[in-house]
């Protein structure tokens, strides 16, 4: 089986906390697996997941892959050092087959108890980098994952009157990184809300502040 060159050495002791999950934007898992494992490229991911279900083990779980770029979640950067990533084959635009989902699903459960990730640290490319990244995309089933106990989806409670500043500070204590209001929504919005349009309204407001409620963490007082 091919392996990938394209890792390195995990950073000042850190060790994976979060799954990212990537899309890889070909169109076919042979392009993507010849561009995983291309040292000229210099990009790689743990795992590939084709339209077939089939998993590709490229890295070592143990080592550093190349996926996540700049980029932060939870109050830190270095994401490559402190994750694992996966990428699923998929042209962007198509939606991911069952057979592609239920492997995720199997691989999922064996990572997160291998390393003790909570479901709160199974994340989007796009949460980590609003505005850069979109993968895995409008079309890929968060609420399937979040149901398996492999990820979160928000439950609606209150809807508070829109106000940016308690958006961002709730987006903030969930995981996301300092981004301009717009990149920040949109990333949001790909995530659990792919279908809403306009501006900031209560829904979100909602959802975002019982996202951080449930799993958010207050960064100056962590720091403190």
């Amino acid at each position: 089986m091919m392996r990938s060159p394209n890792f390195g050495e995990r950073r000042d002791g850190l060790a994976p906390e979060l799954v990212v999950l990537h899309y890889t934007a070909m169109q076919s898992c042979e392009a993507a697996l010849r561009a995983l494992c291309d040292p000229a490229r210099e990009v790689s991911a743990h795992y590939l997941i084709s339209e077939t279900g089939e998993v590709l083990h490229l890295v070592d779980e143990d080592r550093r892959a190349w996926h996540a770029g700049a980029g932060a979640w939870a109050g830190a950067g270095d994401v490559n050092s402190r994750s694992i990533g996966i990428e699923l084959a998929n042209d962007g635009a198509s939606p991911f087959p069952a057979s592609q989902m239920d492997a995720l699903e199997r691989l999922l459960h064996g990572i997160l108890s291998r390393h003790s990730i909570p479901p709160h640290g199974v994340i989007a490319h796009s949460d980590m980098t609003p505005g850069r990244k979109i993968d895995p995309g409008p079309r890929f089933d968060w609420r399937r994952l979040a149901l398996g106990g492999l990820s979160v989806w928000p439950e609606q409670a209150a809807r508070p009157a829109p106000d940016a500043g308690r958006f961002a500070a709730d987006a903030g204590r969930f995981g996301y990184p300092d981004c301009a209001s717009d990149q920040l929504l949109g990333a949001f919005r790909l995530r659990f809300r792919p279908w809403a349009r306009g501006p900031l309204d209560a829904t979100d407001m909602g959802l975002m502040a019982e996202l951080a409620a449930r799993y958010g963490v207050d960064r100056s007082a962590a720091s403190a």
